[in-house]
């Protein structure tokens, strides 16, 4: 029960923190090391918690409107798979699945479906 827990600790102070476009402390839940990838592409988008800050300062927390519903959440081991509704992207909500690996208590990869 204790790695459930510590999957899903980083994992859910990331997400309040998008919600309140916390740049610092969204940054604090993810390693030095981080990479994200927008499937089904396998190269990946973001590598490195630089680019990452840059990318969420300029891209995402710039805007007002953004916002993520959470529609369920399952943990399997150290892997958080997060199915949420993301708004203020465009003119109509986006449907994400966001799949996150936590390893020392922090995200190091990250996979996002979007519909």
């Amino acid at each position: 029960m204790e790695q459930h827990t510590d999957s899903i600790a980083p994992v859910e102070r990331q997400f309040q923190a998008y919600n309140q476009h916390d740049l610092p402390a969204f940054l604090a839940n993810f390693s030095d090391d981080f990479v994200s990838y927008r499937m089904p592409s396998p190269q990946p988008v973001l590598q490195g918690k630089a680019a990452l800050a840059d990318f969420y300062a300029a891209h995402r927390f710039n805007n007002p409107a953004l916002r993520a519903e959470l529609l369920s959440r399952t943990v399997v081991g150290n892997t958080v798979f997060d199915h949420e509704r993301i708004y203020g992207l465009g003119a109509e909500p986006v449907t994400n699945m966001a799949v996150f690996q936590v390893e020392g208590g922090l995200i190091t990869t990250a996979w996002f479906w979007f519909a």
